[in-house]
C-alpha cells in the first residue's frame, strides 16, 4: 500500500505540473492578445475613429474595448457549457483559436483613411471575437488549473491562473512600452501599433500546441465516470452564479481601472510620456505577477477570506488619496511607487480569488456557471471601466471621478465576501 502511494504520488504531481504549465502558457498568450488593445488605444482612436476631438476618439476606442466584453457572457455560457460537456481541454483549444484570429484581424485591418466606415466595423468584429473567446477562457482555465491542484494547494495552483492573466497583461504593456521607446511617434501611428497584434498572432500557435498535448483534469474524469448527486440544501446553480457575479465586481473594476486604463490616465493627467506611463504600469504588473502566487499560498494556510476582505477594504480607502497624488504632478518615481502599491493590494484578491470562486461550485457545473457569473460581471463592470472613467471625467470635469466607481465596486464585493463561507480547508466538490 505504501509503495503504491509513493509511486503514484510523484507521477500525479508531475502530471499536474505539466498540465498547469500548458494551461498557464496558453493563458499568458490569450490575455496578451486581449489586453494589448488598451495599450495602444490612443493610436487606434486616431486611425479608426478620427473626429478631431481627442476625448471623443478615446471614448469611441474604449467603447469598442468595452463592446468586446459584451460578448463575454455569451462566450462564457457557450464555451463554459462545452467545457462541462466536452471537457476542459477542448474548450481551451477553442478559446485560443478564436482569440488569435481576432488579434490578427486587428493587426491587418485597414484604417479609416483607407476604407472608411468599414475600418471601425472590422475592429468591432475582431473585439467581439476576442470577447467571445475571453468569456470562455477565464472560467475554463480556472476550473482546469484548480481541478488539477493537489489537496491543500488549490490557492497556490489557482493563483497561477491569475498570475498568467497578469503576465499576459504585463507582456502586452512591455511590448507596447518597447515599441513606443524604439519608434518615433510618427512610426507608431503609421505602422508600429500593428506590431503587438501581429506578434500575438505569431505566438498563437505556441499556445495551441501546448494545449493540444495537455491531459483532462482528474476531477472532471471522475465526475464523468460517476456523476455526483446534488447535496441537500445546496443552492441552485443560478444562485451560485450570482455569488460569483458579486464576488467579481471589485476584481474586474480594479483590474481594468488600475492596470488597463492607468497608462492613459497617467499620460493625460500626470504629465508622463507614453513610454513612461507604460513602463510604470509594467513595473507595477511585475510586482503583481510575483506577489500573486505568494498570496495564493498564504490563502491555503490562513484561508481565502482574510485576503479577500482586506483587498476590498483597501479599495474603499486607497483610491481617493492615490488619484489625488497622481493629479498633483508627481515624479516618475512616485508614479512607479503608486503602481507597485496597487499591484501588491490587487495581489491579495488575485492570489486567493481563483480558488475561492472555484470552490463555490461543484465540478459538474463549475465551468458553465462560474464562467457565466464571472463573465457577466466583467462585461458590466470591467469592460467598460476605461470608458466609464473617461466619461465621468469628461462629464463632471472632476479628474478624480473614477474614484467613486472603484469605491462603489469595492463596497459591493465586501458585502458579498463577508457572506461567503470559508472553503480553503474543505475538499473540492
Amino acid at each position: 500500500m505504501v509503495a503504491t502511494t509513493q509511486q503514484t504520488g510523484p507521477a500525479t504531481t508531475m502530471s499536474a505540473r505539466q498540465a498547469v504549465a500548458a494551461a498557464v502558457i496558453g493563458n499568458v498568450l490569450e490575455w496578451y492578445d486581449f489586453a494589448v488593445y488598451a495599450f495602444v488605444a490612443g493610436i487606434i482612436g486616431k486611425n479608426f475613429f478620427p473626429s478631431g476631438d481627442r476625448v471623443r476618439e478615446l471614448l469611441a476606442t474604449f467603447a469598442v474595448f468595452g463592446v468586446g466584453f459584451l460578448a463575454r457572457p455569451l462566450g462564457g455560457i457557450v464555451i463554459g457549457r462545452i467545457g462541462d460537456v466536452k471537457g476542459r481541454k477542448f474548450a481551451l483549444l477553442l478559446t485560443i483559436f478564436l482569440m488569435v484570429t481576432g488579434t490578427v484581424l486587428i493587426g491587418i485591418a485597414p484604417t479609416y483613411a483607407t476604407i472608411g466606415v468599414a475600418a471601425p466595423l472590422l475592429i468591432l468584429i475582431a473585439r467581439l471575437m476576442q470577447g467571445f473567446s475571453a468569456g470562455g477562457e477565464w472560467g475554463g482555465s480556472t476550473a482546469f488549473i484548480v481541478e488539477w491542484a493537489p489537496e491543500g494547494q488549490r490557492g497556490l495552483y489557482g493563483s497561477f491562473q491569475q498570475c498568467s492573466v497578469s503576465a499576459g497583461l504585463l507582456l502586452g504593456s512591455l511590448v507596447a512600452a518597447l515599441a513606443n521607446t524604439l519608434l518615433s511617434a510618427e512610426s507608431m501611428e503609421s505602422w508600429g501599433w500593428r506590431v503587438p497584434f501581429l506578434l500575438g498572432g505569431l505566438l498563437g500557435p505556441v499556445g495551441l500546441y501546448m494545449r493540444r498535448n495537455m491531459e483532462e483534469t482528474p476531477a472532471y474524469r471522475r465526475e464523468r465516470q460517476a456523476p455526483s448527486a446534488p447535496r441537500p440544501g445546496d443552492p441552485a446553480p443560478f444562485w451560485l452564479s450570482a455569488r460569483a457575479f458579486g464576488f467579481t465586481i471589485v476584481w474586474t473594476v480594479i483590474f481594468y481601472i488600475f492596470l488597463s486604463y492607468m497608462p492613459t490616465f497617467t499620460k493625460t493627467y500626470a504629465n508622463l510620456s507614453s513610454a513612461q506611463s507604460l513602463w510604470s504600469n509594467s513595473i507595477g504588473l511585475i510586482v503583481l505577477v510575483v506577489a500573486i502566487p505568494v498570496m495564493g499560498m498564504i490563502s491555503d494556510r490562513i484561508g481565502r477570506q482574510p485576503l479577500l476582505l482586506a483587498c476590498c477594504v483597501a479599495f474603499v480607502v486607497l483610491p481617493y488619496p492615490v488619484f489625488m497624488l497622481l493629479l498633483s504632478g508627481p515624479s516618475f518615481a512616485t508614479v512607479i511607487a503608486i503602481q507597485i502599491l496597487i499591484g501588491l493590494v490587487i495581489s491579495l484578491y488575485s492570489g486567493a480569488g481563483p480558488a475561492a470562486i472555484s470552490e463555490i461550485f461543484p465540478t459538474s457545473s463549475r465551468s458553465t456557471w462560474m464562467t457565466t457569473g464571472y463573465a457577466l460581471s466583467v462585461a458590466i463592470f470591467g469592460g467598460f471601466a476605461p470608458y466609464i472613467a473617461t466619461w465621468l471625467i469628461d462629464q463632471t470635469g472632476v479628474k478624480f471621478a473614477p474614484v467613486f466607481y472603484v469605491i462603489a465596486a469595492a463596497a459591493i464585493s465586501l458585502v458579498v465576501n463577508y457572506r461567503l463561507a470559508e472553503t480553503a480547508h474543505h475538499p473540492l466538490r
